[in-house]
């Protein structure tokens, strides 16, 4: 018996992608991070779309790619514990609704940013933010480590 334990769920980190209001958070901090930038007087337009594309999927890629675990405690044995939390949302099921937003928000933000810069230098930055944070959310890649790296 859990004593004191508000959540239904064995795991939270499963299921706390699948609500509107997250998903309206996510797209209002986008938009704050991106007019924050704009106030920095001696950063230019180009400039300020390349940052926010970067500082998005560098953020996206760090807390859904990266750490592992839950801050939850969970009875089901650890096993949470060596899975990102991109592997953990709605248990592994790949192209749910949760997973297909946040596989779209970033190529969205990168035309955006491609637009804005009018494909100047700025492109091949945008690009390369754009396909570290795509490729492991591929399902190919769930659960892979490559070189080793973050494996334990």
């Amino acid at each position: 018996m859990n004593v004191g334990v508000a959540h239904s769920e064995v795991n939270p980190n499963t299921q706390v992608m699948n609500s509107w209001g997250i998903w309206l958070a996510y797209i209002i901090l986008v938009r704050l991070l991106h007019v924050v930038l704009l106030s920095i007087p001696f950063f230019s337009i180009l400039v300020v779309w390349t940052l926010t594309n970067v500082i998005h999927n560098l953020a996206m890629y760090v807390f859904l790619h990266t750490v592992k675990g839950t801050p939850f405690e969970t009875p089901n044995q650890g096993k949470p514990r060596l899975l990102t939390h991109w592997e953990q949302m709605d248990y592994g099921l790949q192209f749910t609704s949760s997973c297909k937003f946040l596989s779209i928000s970033p190529i969205v933000l990168y035309l955006l940013a491609s637009f804005y810069t009018k494909y100047a230098a700025h492109f091949l930055i945008n690009t390369a933010s754009l396909l570290s944070v795509l490729l492991p959310k591929l399902p190919q890649f769930h659960g892979v480590r490559l070189f080793g790296i973050n494996k334990y």
